[in-house]
């Protein structure tokens, strides 16, 4: 089932682009910032709510400093791709707090995810309790990452210099 799709103009796209680097703008800077009065500023952010463009607000914070500096990725093949089975695995995932990201693969292996832990212990317990416990799964392959060089969610100085501030 596709999901209805919106236009967006000029404004529009600056208000995403704001909002995405500054979720606490007040309306009146935003307005300022994009060339438009608070009135219709107001109405842009509205629409691009109700849309769902806008899907919500949330706080980022530096996995890094919390102490979850372990990410790996994870390939997964499974051993059904019926839809019962994908929808099976889907729910397993969405139960493991540890992956940030899952995705549906078209390629080697089924699924791609994307986990966070504070260690390879925690990631070896997370692996073996958790992600070899969903449903259908056949195998996986895992990838650490060295560095973050692009991550939603680290500030840049945090990118920069490998979280080290």
């Amino acid at each position: 089932m596709a999901e209805k799709t919106y236009g967006v103009d000029g404004f529009d796209r600056k208000i995403l682009d704001i909002l995405a680097m500054e979720g606490r703008i007040s309306v009146t800077e935003l307005a300022r910032r994009i060339g438009l009065s608070k009135s219709p500023t107001q109405a842009r952010l509205k629409r691009l709510e109700e849309s769902r463009i806008i899907r919500g607000y949330r706080a980022l914070y530096d996995p890094i400093r919390l102490g979850r500096d372990h990410v790996a990725f994870v390939e997964v093949k499974l051993t059904d791709t019926r839809e019962a089975a994908l929808a099976a695995f889907n729910a397993g995932v969405l139960r493991v707090a540890e992956i940030e990201q899952c995705h549906l693969i078209a390629g080697a292996f089924d699924y791609l995810l994307k986990v966070r832990t504070a260690g390879m212990t925690g990631y070896r317990a997370v692996l073996a309790e958790k992600i070899s416990t969903l449903p259908h799964v056949a195998n996986t392959s895992t990838y650490v990452a060295m560095q973050a060089v692009k991550e939603e969610g680290l500030s840049q100085i945090s990118q920069i210099d490998g979280g080290m501030s």
